[in-house]
């Protein structure tokens, strides 16, 4: 993507947040998607966590419930230690708007130690981004935010995908923020590239976004090998397995609401 990478937020003040029109979409153009909220309260969670001097601690638990749509307006934080520790601790970040809480996040964070000698998985890597093709997010999606993002996607079948994904902006203007932030601002993405239907005939938004990480991203680009069910009684599931161009990361996991489209 050419040009000035534009950001997502701008902060107004030490807990004012005030998103720009590149949050647009994807199932309302005049709200925000949700996907650079989350990225914003991981990095107010980072912050918070580098502020209290717990670098020894790191996230391992990222669990997001959406309680509703957010406008493109000025939101306010918070972000408060439920459970402090010496090895683990449970902080908890909110995003409001017009004092009605509209994004929340807890986060469970963990010391870590030297590990290597027995680390190991048995999920394989992902194709590179360079092996897959590029794909345009706006035949599916509508939005300034799904506009901003580069895709590298191989669909495999029907609600089945491996797909990279690059944030083209930057998360908060002038601040910058980790490679879990910015990863995180990408994550809700994965409901949206690997659909069983067209969202002009089946409504599916998610309700929660839950990471579990092994280990920070790196790099610019994010990796999803993406699995989406449907069930019989309204609901369904996406499912993830996080990847960067080191292997596998973590997983993501999102619950979805189901509406058939009328």
């Amino acid at each position: 993507m050419e040009g000035r990478a534009v950001a997502y937020f701008e902060r107004r003040g030490e807990w004012e947040f005030a998103p720009t029109q590149q949050t647009a979409g994807a199932w309302n153009v005049k709200e925000q998607h949700i996907a650079p909220a989350i990225g914003l309260l991981a990095h107010l969670v980072d912050t918070d966590r580098a502020a209290r001097g717990r670098l020894d601690l790191r996230i391992g638990r990222l669990s997001y419930d959406i309680l509703g749509p957010i406008p493109i307006e000025p939101m306010q934080a918070e972000v408060v230690v439920v459970r402090p520790g010496r090895a683990v601790e449970l902080v908890e970040a909110v995003l409001s708007h017009n004092d009605r809480p509209a994004l929340r996040v807890r986060a469970w964070l963990l010391r870590t130690f030297d590990s290597a000698g027995i680390a190991g998985t048995p999920i394989g890597p992902l194709p590179t981004p360079a092996e897959l093709a590029p794909f345009d997010p706006t035949t599916l999606w509508a939005g300034d935010f799904i506009a901003s993002i580069e895709v590298r996607r191989h669909e495999l079948e029907t609600g089945a995908a491996q797909f990279w994904l690059r944030a083209g902006d930057v998360l908060l203007d002038d601040e910058e923020v980790s490679p879990l932030a910015r990863a995180a601002g990408l994550f809700d993405v994965a409901n949206g590239m690997a659909v069983r239907a067209l969202p002009e005939q089946v409504a599916f938004p998610n309700v929660d976004l839950t990471a579990h990480l092994r280990r920070a991203p790196a790099g610019e680009w994010v990796g999803f090998d993406t699995r989406v069910t449907f069930g019989a009684h309204g609901i369904g599931q996406t499912s993830s397995v996080l990847h960067d161009e080191h292997g596998p990361l973590g997983t993501v996991n999102q619950i979805l609401a189901l509406a058939v489209q009328r």
